[in-house]
């Protein structure tokens, strides 16, 4: 069954300065993460609409009857709460708009569906700067967010432990490595966990249901044994399956 699907962030530009002996010089590029599970979801029969980072600004619906209308389930991956809250004619030009996070949370009351993925700037982030848990979002994804930096790099890898059995992870087994997640905290709904800590949670806000994956969909954290992971393509196609309430199947 198809889901309608608004994928934001996996973007970033990147800008180095190169050094040889007394000269320098500088490069730029810009890359995106999401490609993999944008094309699985799609294979899945799937709906997907991606907005990197730097459209999410201006892009993203602002209010909870635009989300409803045109997407199942949302799904923000490494994307700092800032970009939903300050578009240019906030940030620049000092003008009222709406707050994007409390129409999101709306949005999920009534019946919408919210993935949260982890990475440097999903949940707390990187030195805290991805803020999720100031805003008026926290309260409706299944987990609680620190103040802090909630980084935890893991190179030697760790392997997810199943919880409890789930529509979500239906046929889904021998999980991979990870090399890192966010650490958060979480009561009930914890599907997956990682040397104690959350990995997969799933919950409800109103009417529609949440899911925090702490760990990420691409590198780094998403190691090469997780992109190659046979079950990649299934896990994520029942996860946005079940989070638009339908029911979720092998794909």
């Amino acid at each position: 069954m198809t889901v309608r699907v608004l994928l934001a962030g996996e973007s970033w530009n990147t800008y180095a300065v190169h050094t040889k002996g007394a000269s320098a010089y500088t490069t730029a590029g810009y890359e995106e993460g999401a490609d993999q599970l944008i094309e699985v979801l799609g294979r899945a029969g799937h709906d997907v609409t991606y907005l990197p980072n730097h459209r999410v600004v201006e892009e993203f619906p602002y209010t909870a009857a635009e989300l409803a209308t045109a997407y199942d389930v949302v799904v923000l991956s490494d994307l700092p709460a800032d970009s939903l809250l300050l578009p240019r004619a906030v940030f620049v030009q000092g003008e009222r708009r709406p707050n994007r996070l409390r129409e999101l949370t709306e949005y999920i009351h009534g019946g919408g569906g919210l993935l949260m993925v982890g990475g440097y700037m999903s949940f707390a982030g990187f030195e805290g700067r991805a803020r999720y848990a100031a805003t008026a979002l926290a309260a409706a994804l299944p987990v609680t967010i620190a103040h802090h930096d909630d980084r935890v790099e893991a190179p030697e890898g760790v392997v997810p432990v199943v919880e409890r059995d789930h529509a979500v992870l239906d046929g889904v087994t021998d999980w991979p490595y990870f090399l890192g997640y966010n650490r958060v905290r979480a009561g009930d709904g914890v599907l997956l966990s990682a040397d104690g800590d959350p990995l997969l949670v799933v919950g409800a806000h109103g009417a529609g249901r949440t899911a925090a994956f702490a760990s990420d969909c691409s590198p780094h954290w998403g190691s090469p044994a997780f992109m190659a992971w046979p079950h990649y393509a299934r896990f994520w196609s029942q996860l946005v399956t079940w989070l638009a309430g339908k029911d979720a199947t092998a794909n």
